[in-house]
């Protein structure tokens, strides 16, 4: 079926009004049966705003339904990733039995060196609770690129639990579906699917919303429960409107933090971002000339106020001295970086990096650099002390993966899941069930009819206008695929034209 015979034809009064298609949200015909003190609408600016609304939301439905149901469909096996990797991966991540004591770190390190001797230690995570591993991050030759080794190791007996490659804190199952989530594994010519669906989320999400609120009803207590009284497609219109009505917040909430990873709008959002004060802060590691030398060059060196002249060699470098990661934490831990700890050893011209990754509310996120050579402490960053717009950055992608509230966020997500994929079934149930069949069998539910811009008044019309031109410039995906609809739209219009032509004469 095309698209012109979705469009043309007699539209009847319900055709008309239930255009929203695979996200309806009124109909004429459902607002004629209710009761006479009804409110009738005025025709203001809702009543001119509204048919392009519908318009807009049914071609978003119908075509951008796909992508919609996809990152829900993924976005629900990721949120489930977390138990299943608990579960997967139990016996790396947990210890048989809780000892009294734990080794020092730098023991745990040297037999995850000594089961992997070809790998090179970047950090370390020590166990968070008592009955964890601690893991040992490493670099090594072969793996991909933003892969690390990870060797899980017994903090009581030092015993390695087990080696997987892992990308971030993310073991090979969550990392694999958190990329089919982002990509269906189709490298970065896929992440423009993820990025379509966050694009036009939050414009279906809030478009839907508007028009359910502003639909008219004969109890008000059908806004925000489904109507059990409903039969056929009433029924179907009521649940997916109330469900809509209760998820439009996650969903938009998703959308946002889903943009920030995005390709081409994450981009505009952290130029954005950044020109509003609201960069996330790091801590200052970079020791300064001179620093991590050995405790002798001091002032009563042998060598103090020597000038070198020529045809002097300059004398080898003093052995750089460190004081070990035990020590670096224990000075963290003094300074107050305590929480489920990330210890990231030195790199050249850089101490220690200690900061805290437990993420779940009370948040502590907190973060120091340590001089390896004295284990003084010398930047400190507190999560309190990040700009507002960076903490809300920071809050909003923890919920989106489901950190911020444990198992509670995971819950929330997988059912958000769920809606999204309710939302677009009901939608296409709907468009199917508005099909007029008694023209033809095989057609299916009419557009709103195009030229709904025409009846908006200048004063809403130019606004709306600049509004939706900036988003799309902000927004390319969105603003790439809205033109592509208009063109579409504009040939299929042409050709109905001339097909009524060359049928009247």
């Amino acid at each position: 079926m095309s698209l012109d015979e979705l469009q043309h034809g007699p539209a009847r009064a319900a055709d008309a009004a239930d255009a929203a298609g695979a996200a309806d949200t009124a109909d004429v015909a459902d607002a004629a049966e209710a009761p006479a003190k009804s409110p009738r609408r005025t025709g203001g600016g809702w009543a001119a705003l509204r048919p392009l609304l519908l318009r807009v939301h049914f071609y978003a439905g119908l075509l951008i339904a796909p992508f919609l149901f996809l990152a829900a469909a993924t976005g629900l096996l990721y949120a489930g990733s977390w138990q299943a990797e608990r579960i997967l991966y139990s016996h790396e991540l947990t210890v048989d039995s809780v000892g009294e004591r734990a080794v020092p770190l730098g023991t745990q390190v040297k037999a995850a060196q000594a089961a992997a001797p070809e790998g090179k230690v970047l950090g370390v995570w020590p166990a968070p609770e008592a009955d964890a591993t601690t893991r040992v991050i490493m670099e090594k030759p072969g793996l991909a690129e933003g892969k690390t080794l990870t060797v899980f190791v017994d903090p009581y007996t030092t015993e390695v639990r087990g080696q997987l490659t892992t990308s971030g804190d993310a073991l090979p199952l969550r990392a694999w579906l958190s990329e089919f989530h982002a990509s269906l594994q189709l490298g970065e010519f896929g992440r423009n699917y993820s990025e379509l669906a966050a694009s036009w989320l939050w414009v279906v999400a809030l478009g839907g919303l508007a028009l359910w609120i502003g639909r008219r009803r004969a109890r008000k207590a059908d806004l925000v429960v489904p109507d059990r009284k409903a039969t056929g497609r009433r029924k179907t219109l009521s649940w997916h409107g109330t469900v809509g009505l209760w998820a439009t917040v996650g969903l938009v909430g998703l959308s946002a933090t889903g943009l920030t990873w995005s390709n081409y709008a994450g981009e505009n959002i952290g130029q954005l971002q950044d020109r509003l004060g609201g960069a996330t802060p790091s801590v200052a590691a970079k020791l300064k000339p001179g620093a991590g030398a050995a405790a002798g060059a001091d002032a009563g060196d042998e060598h103090a106020g020597h000038v070198m002249t020529d045809g002097m060699e300059m004398p080898p470098p003093a052995p750089v001295t460190d004081i070990g990661i035990d020590k670096a934490v224990e000075a963290a831990r003094a300074a107050g970086v305590t929480e489920s700890l990330r210890v990231t050893l030195p790199a050249k011209g850089k101490g220690y990096v200690i900061k805290e990754n437990d993420k779940t509310l009370p948040v502590h996120l907190d973060s120091v650099a340590v001089d390896p050579a004295d284990g003084r402490v010398m930047d400190t960053l507190r999560f309190a002390d990040y700009p507002l717009l960076a903490q809300l950055t920071r809050f909003g992608i923890d919920l989106h993966m489901g950190l911020t509230f444990g198992l509670a966020n995971q819950i929330a997500l997988a059912a958000l899941a769920v809606a999204v994929m309710f939302l677009v079934v009901w939608g296409y149930r709907m468009w199917w069930m508005r099909r007029p069949t008694k023209e033809n069998r095989r057609s299916v539910g009419r557009a709103q009819p195009r030229g709904a811009w025409r009846k908006l008044p200048v004063t809403l019309l130019l606004p709306l206008a600049c509004a939706t031109a900036v988003v799309g410039w902000f927004v390319p995906l969105l603003g790439l695929s809205l033109a592509a609809f208009l063109v579409i739209d504009l040939a299929v219009g042409f050709a109905a034209r001339r097909r009524g032509a060359n049928a009247a004469a």
